[in-house]
């Protein structure tokens, strides 16, 4: 996926890169730093960073892994917390922009972030994350790479992503226990023997099949048209991959996972009811018993298309993110 939220440790990540919350003379500190030092091998790492000699606010430079999992350690220095009118922000952007460049000129193909500055540097979470997650979203509007940020020991709701009070109404008026429901198509069935039994039948994803109306495909791609973007900019608001939406462009007939369906309901700014028409054409619909399903009705109902905003919201509520 070309960015996720998860909870992990840091320095366990497998990915190509991490990056480490440095400071500028790229000595062992506290928190990230720390860890990183540790888990590298303390003694390499601080030689490593000695040739180096130091790092400017905002920059970024590389070295070796080590002993962690990653075979690269970028270090990025953030700002201090100032109050906010000492170029935090800019400042702050810049070490996530330089990061990614560097992984970038060194060919990395994914890279995993901590939450930069929002430790001992004393920088608003709130604030910390939203410049995090728009920023990476800025770089891979326009590169391909797989961006991980872990958030250790804390959730979005903690960083400034509070569900909304209406968020929260909606879905506890919405959702619908699987068992009840289960219960209801039972009495609905029961109610309506006129019907095949078929046509009621539950399913995890209310399978729905239109078999001489257009596929998945077809109907995606037509609404891209509709919508005025183009490929790269659909998919990549989506947070799909690229190769995922070449198979999907190629082939008229494949048959999507649900959470790639509800991903571009985001991406291409779909409203409720051309949603509903999008997820049909891929054999699903919207399902009161999921709550993933009810976080991203109330954003498609109140237009809010920000993937991020979304998958933050998922997170909160453990269910699995939007993307491939």
């Amino acid at each position: 996926m070309p960015l996720t939220i998860i909870r992990n440790d840091l320095t366990e990540m497998e990915t190509d890169a991490i990056v480490n919350a440095a400071n500028a003379q790229l000595v062992e500190g506290g928190g990230v730093c720390g860890a990183v030092f540790a888990k590298a091998g303390s003694e390499q790492m601080t030689k490593a960073c000695k040739k180096i000699g130091s790092c400017p606010v905002g920059g970024a430079v590389i070295t070796p892994g080590f002993k962690l999992k990653a075979k690269y350690v970028i270090h990025a220095v953030g700002p201090v917390w100032q109050g906010g009118n000492q170029h935090e922000e800019e400042l702050l952007r810049l070490a996530y922009l330089n990061s990614l460049e560097l992984a970038h000129s060194h060919k990395l193909k994914s890279i995993a972030f901590p939450l930069i500055s929002a430790g001992i540097y004393h920088y608003p979470r709130e604030q910390a994350l939203a410049v995090a997650l728009d920023e990476i979203q800025r770089y891979l509007m326009r590169h391909e790479m797989d961006v991980t940020m872990v958030l250790y020991g804390h959730s979005t709701a903690e960083l400034g992503y509070r569900l909304q009070k209406d968020l929260k109404s909606y879905i506890d008026d919405h959702y619908v226990e699987e068992h009840y429901y289960r219960r209801l198509n039972t009495e609905m069935m029961q109610a309506l023997p006129a019907l095949k039994q078929a046509q009621y039948e539950y399913q995890e994803n209310l399978s729905i099949t239109f078999p001489e109306e257009e596929t998945f495909s077809q109907a995606l791609l037509k609404l891209i048209d509709a919508k005025g973007m183009t490929d790269v900019a659909a998919y990549k608001r989506s947070n799909i991959d690229r190769k995922l939406f070449s198979k999907i462009r190629s082939n008229k007939t494949y048959n999507p996972t649900k959470r790639t369906v509800l991903a571009f309901t985001v991406g291409l700014q779909l409203s409720l009811e051309e949603a509903q028409d999008l997820l049909a054409r891929a054999g699903y619909a919207f399902s009161p018993c999921h709550k993933r399903d009810l976080v991203v009705m109330w954003f498609l109902e109140n237009r809010t298309y920000d993937i991020n905003q979304v998958n933050a919201a998922l997170f909160d509520y453990d269910q699995e993110l939007l993307g491939a």
